[in-house]
């Protein structure tokens, strides 16, 4: 599992500042079709010492997924991403104008 979370960690330190992408953007970069939830699963063991950005990768609504289980850390993702110029409007961002777009070549390379 290490191996795959460590694709799913390769994907996210590349999303920039002020951007964002969604867990199945990540699956699919990862190579990990269909499999968004492996990508919370790896997020979620990301230690606040760590190097990667966990705080910009949302569900597909554009919207921080709430859960009990991540310990308030739910506030801390939006002040991170608002912090980073990213506006919320009804506890969503505007997918449209946030969401990283990689170059073709980007991430994993044939």
């Amino acid at each position: 599992m290490s191996n795959t979370y460590d694709r799913i960690y390769d994907v996210v330190r590349q999303i920039p500042t002020g951007q964002v992408a969604t867990y199945g953007q990540v699956a699919e970069l990862a190579q990990l079709y269909g499999k968004p939830r492996v990508v919370g699963y790896a997020l979620y063991r990301v230690t606040a010492e760590s190097d990667i950005p966990w705080h910009r990768v949302v569900n597909a609504k554009g919207e921080v997924s709430r859960s009990p289980l991540r310990n308030g850390t739910d506030y801390l993702q939006r002040d991170l991403l608002e912090a980073e110029g990213i506006e919320f409007r009804q506890d969503k961002l505007d997918l449209g104008r946030y969401r990283w777009q990689p170059p073709m070549e980007l991430v994993f390379p044939a």
